[in-house]
């Protein structure tokens, strides 16, 4: 299995232009799929440094982090101490949640399902802790786009992150979540624009208007599925 990300390397990536612009639009995609959590409770499967945990809990949600890394969680808690943020943090496995079923009601996993070594026990571990008509949204890297390729040549000199790292389309991300039961409601992308930081300036607000529509050729899709329920 290919190395997942560390909290150096998010570091890392969002001190470059490119870094910023892309986790900004992607974001971007997964709170809007998320809508509105305030007051409710929310679980950020494989939150790594905790950044899209502090945002959901700048929307008012409650949330939880949960990472497999004792380093990662480390991270986060400094995050949400420096944004004042209220996380509960909890260290366990993504294929093996901690929780009883039916806890939360909006479950997040970003970039994780490309790391992991079983996706569909991740996925159907979410559809578990959801409460009825909750909501899972999930954001990967696109399988078919110029990052892909470009990760896929590292990988094959030798970049251990990318070695075997998994890409999605929007259809096979959906074929999971109806595995675990979900219904797919809305699935949007990002980040058309090729991997450099001029061109990713260039391009941001056409990005935004090319993410509407499609999800072919984006180097980031997600989606969100519907737990069927109340």
């Amino acid at each position: 299995m290919s190395r997942a990300p560390t909290p150096l390397d998010y570091a890392a990536w969002r001190e470059s232009r490119l870094g910023r612009i892309t986790e900004r639009l992607e974001r971007e995609v997964i709170l809007d799929l998320a809508g509105s959590v305030a007051r409710r409770r929310v679980l950020d499967v494989g939150c790594g440094d905790g950044a899209l945990s502090a945002a959901l809990a700048a929307e008012g949600a409650r949330v939880t982090a949960l990472d497999g890394s004792i380093p990662a969680l480390r991270s986060a808690a400094r995050r949400a101490s420096e944004s004042r943020s209220e996380l509960e943090l909890v260290a366990g496995d993504a294929s093996k949640l901690p929780f009883d079923a039916g806890t939360f009601d909006v479950v997040v996993a970003v970039t994780v399902l490309c790391f992991v070594s079983s996706p569909r026990e991740v996925v159907g571990e979410m559809a578990r802790v959801l409460k009825p008509g909750g909501r899972a949204i999930i954001g990967e890297l696109g399988r078919f786009s110029l990052w892909a390729a470009w990760r896929r040549v590292r990988g094959w000199l030798g970049d251990t992150t990318w070695r075997c790292t998994r890409f999605w389309t929007a259809a096979s991300l959906d074929a999971l979540a109806r595995d675990a039961g979900l219904t797919r409601r809305r699935e949007k992308g990002a980040v058309f624009y090729p991997p450099a930081g001029v061109a990713a300036s260039v391009l941001e607000p056409l990005d935004r208007l090319a993410g509407r529509v499609t999800t072919l050729g984006a180097a980031f899709g997600a989606v969100d599925a519907q737990k069927p329920g109340a």
